[in-house]
């Protein structure tokens, strides 16, 4: 069974950068996709970028594409979300989540519980 724990979240000044992570745990990694989602205040849960063990695929969310990069370090099982140059609408709970390969914009089984990330002007 796959376990996700994000961490890295926090407040940054909108120009700023800020690194997420997200420690997997549960054998055979590297069939899993992982993938980003973010929810803010009043709105629902939306794709953000997704990666894909097997590989390295990536997708992002027109929103965030040249912005943030997805990347992963196999040997620490970890996959990260570089934010650069975040906005204010990016503020938003943050989640990582994990599905077994195939499809990136496949329906994840799953997920960790949160970060926040706060972006001022």
């Amino acid at each position: 069974q796959m376990q996700l724990v994000e961490s890295g979240g926090g407040s940054v000044q909108a120009g700023g950068s800020l690194r997420l992570s997200c420690a997997a745990s549960g054998l055979t990694f590297s069939n899993y996709d992982m993938a980003w989602f973010r929810q803010a205040p009043g709105k629902e849960r939306e794709f953000v970028a997704a990666i894909s063990w097997i590989g390295v695929t990536t997708m992002y969310a027109d929103p965030v594409k040249g912005r943030f990069t997805i990347s992963r370090d196999n040997a620490r099982n970890t996959v990260y979300l570089q934010m650069n140059s975040p906005k204010p609408e990016d503020t938003a709970v943050y989640f990582c989540a994990a599905k077994p390969r195939g499809w990136l914009r496949g329906q994840y089984d799953y997920w960790g519980q949160g970060t926040q990330v706060t972006v001022s002007s």
